[in-house]
């Protein structure tokens, strides 16, 4: 039996996109009995259409990433049983900081954005978010990543019909005060302290958080108490929760929770 015993799934959703990437997974691991939740980050609770039409959204641009950790912390702690953390991209970062912090039963981080001190060496890396970070930028205003980038960074090697539709149905401005968080002490992860279970999954095809960048991240977890394991799945891009291998995706997490 697994020591997991936790029902509840909160989903954390990565940067520039809508929370109903989600909606696929949501809806699957509600079929499988858990309780799942996908919040949207403060100020981006509306469609993509309507968001990108508020583009720059001062609002949104005034995020931090120590707003978006209490926004979720405060969901988690409303919840009636500590949930198993689920992220993506920047979401598989919140995963890791959260889970750091005792907030998880486990976590599972999708293609994770590194936290402090692990360092991108890879040009596609900084060629996926260099514009996205916009250090010489003003924090005033909101990024939103071009059609062209969404190509590159998220959707290569799909045609370019699904680029498109992916991109008009999910793609949304986002918060550089929040993105930039991720360099800074709030972004940091005590890679010695005890945690509970943590998958990372990477993408062999992702150009955005390349694989090797992924397996560094994993390398830095040192606590021989916890539980700590790394998967490349091959044939993914950094669009992989939108994939036609989304469910087997899914599944196999369902089975690492499982068999812990």
């Amino acid at each position: 039996m697994s020591t997991i015993q936790s029902r509840t799934i909160v989903l954390l959703t990565g940067a520039y996109v809508s929370h109903h990437c989600w909606d696929d997974w949501k809806n699957y691991f509600i079929q499988k009995g858990y309780t799942t939740l996908a919040p949207p980050w403060p100020y981006k609770e509306q469609s993509a259409v309507v968001q990108r039409a508020k583009q720059p959204d001062k609002k949104l641009a005034s995020l931090t990433l120590a707003q978006l950790l209490d926004h979720y912390i405060r969901i988690i702690n409303d919840l009636p049983e500590k949930p198993i953390l689920i992220g993506h991209s920047f979401g598989g970062f919140l995963t890791q900081v959260l889970l750091n912090k005792g907030y998880g039963a486990a976590g599972i981080a999708i293609h994770s954005v590194p936290p402090k001190g692990v360092l991108p060496l890879e040009f596609s890396f900084y060629k996926s978010n260099a514009a996205a970070l916009g250090l010489f930028s003003s924090a005033n205003t909101t990024y939103l990543r071009p059609f062209k980038s969404w190509q590159y960074a998220f959707t290569n090697g799909m045609t370019l019909e699904e680029q498109q539709r992916t991109y008009d149905a999910l793609v949304i401005p986002e918060s550089r005060r929040a993105i930039r968080g991720a360099l800074g002490n709030d972004g940091k992860v005590d890679f010695k302290k005890k945690h509970n279970p943590l998958l990372m999954l990477s993408g062999s095809e992702d150009q955005c958080i390349p694989a090797s960048l992924n397996y560094r991240n994993y390398k830095r977890y040192s606590n021989p108490q916890s539980v700590v394991e790394y998967v490349n799945k091959q044939g993914r891009n950094h669009f992989v929760l939108g994939l036609p291998t989304w469910k087997e995706d899914a599944d196999f997490i369902l089975a690492w929770i499982a068999k812990q």
